[in-house]
């Protein structure tokens, strides 16, 4: 099931309809008694359990933060939608818990259809005919610009961020263009969808994201209007303020505190993603992986800058607050049967991202997100200034009079994403490589002895046998090695001293002592 359901349209559906069909090829049937009566090729609703939830924990979509209890949740998704059935054929409703009641499936599996486009198709083709179209800057006239509605506080402060053009040399007046807000808001929205299409590896963003869901004056607002810490201030901050430390506490005042803190959350009217943004953060799943965690976070640093000032502000504040209460070890613990972390993600996980219309794995995507989130907030909310220089660079080009200027913007290089496959048979080859290379090496090394060379060899055949024998197929091409070392020594003699003491007047030399050898030899 890994990476089947990637990145495009409706990836909420597409997934879901690969887990239905992977659920039905893999779970393993049995016999099962019940009142007296056989039934095949069925399970328990306990083995069930036991069986998806290692899937899920194994799988880079969900991820090892999948609890059990959702994974009886996703069963009781599975018997509503007549995915299961139980022995007498009976569904249709969510009356599933972890026991060893007995399910079957159906004859046939219900897979969910696509559904087919109905959102505005407006200004796309502008964006994804001709992909250089997107860098053609038209020939410009000073227009009227339509602002957005905003909140006064943030039109008065994007007009303080506006360029002054007034306090620009009149020489450069005269052979510069004006560059309108309208224009610098199209040049905002074509980048972000470029550098987004690239990041996710999709021919095109439809269905993904439009453009007319990017409002340039977000973008501009949350990167220009930060803390020291990066958060997002809000000009007009609403809502009780008390910043005093000192407030009596009692036992169980934590748990309080993370229940109004909860509550208010999870009383928002949309999750702090939006609903207009789910199918965009939805399709960033396919990149929680491992080999993959750049890319990720540089895409959700572009998605979060798309996000409502306001929500953005609630989703830093938020991250920050459930990521530093994870780590605290001194933390009193806020739920009896449940551990910090995931009682952290498993609460806040749907005030984040759901679709307005229920999707049944909403919880689960919610939940890989979330933790994600936790562990890169940091990273996550950085501004990405390589747009804004981009942007600046775009707008340089624009500012001379032509009919038609083609301006090239700074290329940015990306990871190529590729299969969990591919990602195995690369490490595999690298480690290969360096494996054989570290044969050859001793092999080579004319500063060891022979013996050691042959000590070495022998456990390197013991710990990597297959590159050994690729290396010497036969004994004849380990014997090639050594042809020229002698296996043997000549024996040498010894001449020791002798431990008696010599006699002075007895001196014999070493011919004398050959010649008195070979005479006793033929004597004898």
């Amino acid at each position: 099931m890994e990476g089947e359901a990637g990145p495009g349209p409706y990836r909420a559906t597409r997934l879901w309809n690969e887990i239905t069909r992977y659920f039905r090829a893999g779970m393993p049937l049995r016999k099962h008694r019940q009142r007296f009566k056989k039934h095949g090729s069925c399970f328990t609703a306990s083995e069930a359990v036991d069986w998806l939830h290692e899937v899920l924990r194994s799988n880079s979509n969900f991820g090892p933060e999948v609890s059990r209890q959702q994974t009886v949740q996703l069963l009781r998704k599975f018997l509503k939608n007549h995915v299961i059935e139980d022995i007498k054929g009976r569904w249709g409703s969510e009356d599933l818990e972890d026991n060893g009641v007995i399910y079957r499936f159906p004859s046939t599996s219900p897979v969910k259809p696509l559904p087919s486009s109905c959102r505005e198709k407006e200004n796309l083709e502008t964006f994804s005919r001709d992909k250089e179209r997107l860098f053609k800057l038209p020939h410009l006239s000073k227009r009227t610009v339509k602002k957005h509605e905003l909140p006064d506080s943030l039109v008065e402060n994007l007009e303080k961020t506006e360029p002054d053009i007034t306090k620009e040399n009149k020489e450069d007046e005269l052979h510069r263009k004006e560059i309108s807000q309208e224009y610098v808001q199209e040049i905002w929205r074509n980048i972000i969808l470029i550098h987004l299409q690239t990041i996710l590896g999709l021919p095109s963003l439809e269905e993904v994201l439009q453009p007319t869901q990017i409002v340039p004056e977000y973008v501009m607002y949350n990167m220009t209007n930060t803390s020291k810490h990066g958060v997002v201030i809000l000009q007009n901050k609403s809502g009780p303020r008390n910043n005093d430390m000192n407030q009596p506490t009692y036992s169980g005042f934590e748990r309080d505190v993370f229940r109004t803190v909860a509550d208010y959350f999870l009383n928002l009217p949309e999750p702090l993603l939006t609903f207009e943004y789910y199918e965009l953060f939805v399709n960033i799943l396919d990149l929680l992986q491992p080999h993959l965690e750049r890319i990720a976070i540089e895409a959700l640093q572009i998605c979060c800058l798309l996000l409502p000032p306001p929500n953005r502000r609630k989703m830093q504040l938020l991250m920050r607050m459930i990521s530093r209460i994870s780590e605290n070890v001194d933390m009193p613990r806020l739920h009896d049967a449940m551990g910090t972390r995931t009682l952290m993600i498993q609460t806040f996980s749907r005030c984040v991202l759901c679709c307005a219309e229920e999707v049944d794995l909403d919880e689960l995507l919610s939940t890989r997100l979330v933790s994600f989130l936790m562990d890169h907030q940091q990273e996550i909310f950085k501004v990405p200034t390589y747009l804004q220089v981009a942007v600046q660079d775009h707008i340089e080009y624009g500012k001379y009079p032509r009919e038609e200027i083609c301006a090239i913007l700074p290329t940015y290089s990306y990871c190529k994403q590729i299969t969990p496959q591919e990602f195995e048979e690369q490490k595999v080859s690298t480690s290969q490589a360096a494996v054989a290379e570290l044969l050859e090496n001793i092999i080579k090394d004319k500063n060891l002895s022979v013996k050691d060379k042959k000590k070495k060899l022998k456990q390197f055949q013991k710990e990597y046998p297959l590159i050994y024998q690729n290396r010497f197929p036969t004994t004849e091409n380990e014997a090639i090695l050594f042809e020229n070392k002698p296996t043997i020594k000549q024996p040498m003699l010894s001449l020791r001293k002798p431990k008696f003491p010599r006699c002075p007047g007895l001196t014999l030399g070493f011919g004398s002592l050959k010649s008195f050898t070979e005479e006793r030899m033929y004597s004898q």
